[in-house]
């Protein structure tokens, strides 16, 4: 154990490694990678993607990122291929074969039996004069100067290579799809990123009360609807709802150290114009953005003109999309 040796150095030289390493990347974005980008999009099967050892474990995860983005893909073990899994992979599909060298044992054994199955094959390799590039329809081109491992022995700066250049292929794809939001919605219904992308204002808004005074509304009036309500504010609208402002518990606090005497005082002394609001149809998270920005937690939601309700930050909070 050698605790004297600088930990931050050797931190900060790793990751100074690995990212001259992807940006290196670029210069082997060529042909080949467009021509393969092309292929996977016009293909009439899945990506099935293949590696053992850590290029098996950055096929899993370039595999979740395609999936994710439209290109419906699979993964598959190299070494398993041989011993029956060779049979997931149907006509029209295309195989990625990830490998640092190209020239491992279990990639020489499927190469021919890919290749006698008609597949198209696509090489993700750190060696362009290897076997497998040389047999690749296709090449993604992943060399790297040397590992960040001071041996230049341990998969560190490579495994982060064909990371980023699996996410490169990833996000053409994506781009050439006209992938929206939207269409990543439906591929991610769960959790606080599902919630970001589908949930509108109306989903949330409606189990609130909806606090509404009259600008002629006495003092006692605009305190009682806001303490029964309990959303800390209250509209002030015309008789069909239309929206002219809105009093919040500030607004009273700020009222209060000005005034001695409250005799006389209405809605419309009080109120704020113009008040922050959103459109019901609108994203929830726009309303999250909105309140962040404006350092408020509620937001009156509207249907044109006329006020339908309130969205409160705890609404959002509630909802996981904070």
């Amino acid at each position: 154990m050698n605790l004297g040796k600088n930990i931050k150095k050797i931190a900060r030289d790793v990751l100074i490694n690995e990212s001259l390493a992807i940006q290196n990347l670029t210069n082997f974005i060529d042909d080949d990678f467009e021509a393969c980008v092309k292929e996977i999009y016009s293909a009439k099967g899945r990506v099935v993607i293949t590696g053992v050892g850590k290029s098996a474990i950055i096929a899993n995860k370039i595999v979740a990122t395609l999936n994710s983005t439209g290109t419906p893909s699979l993964f598959m073990h190299a070494a398993d291929a041989i011993h029956g899994d060779l049979g997931m992979i149907q006509k029209d599909d295309i195989v990625i074969c990830i490998s640092k060298s190209g020239n491992t044992p279990e990639i020489k054994v499927l190469v021919p039996l890919l290749k006698r199955r008609g597949s198209k094959l696509v090489a993700l390799v750190s060696n362009t004069n290897s076997y497998l590039a040389q047999q690749a329809d296709f090449v993604l081109n992943a060399t790297i100067a040397e590992e960040a491992c001071p041996h230049n022995l341990a998969p560190t700066t490579s495994t982060t290579a064909h990371i980023a250049m699996g996410d490169a292929l990833a996000v053409s794809l994506l781009e050439i799809r006209d992938f929206t939001s939207r269409d990543f919605a439906e591929y991610h219904p769960g959790g606080s990123l599902g919630k970001q992308l589908y949930l509108k204002v109306s989903d949330v808004f409606t189990h609130n009360a909806l606090p509404l005074v009259k600008a002629d509304a006495p003092l006692k009036d605009v305190i009682l609807e806001i303490s029964s309500k309990r959303l800390g504010c209250t509209a002030v609208v015309e008789d069909d709802k239309k929206l002219l402002g809105i009093i919040t518990d500030g607004d009273l606090r700020r009222m209060l150290e000005k005034n001695t005497n409250l005799t006389g005082i209405k809605a419309s002394d009080i109120m704020t114009q113009s008040p922050k609001r959103i459109e019901k149809d609108e994203f929830a998270v726009k309303a999250l953005h909105q309140m962040q920005e404006n350092n408020i937690t509620q937001l009156a939601v509207m249907n044109g003109e006329y006020v339908v309700g309130f969205i409160h930050l705890h609404d959002l909070l509630k909802e996981g999309i904070v």
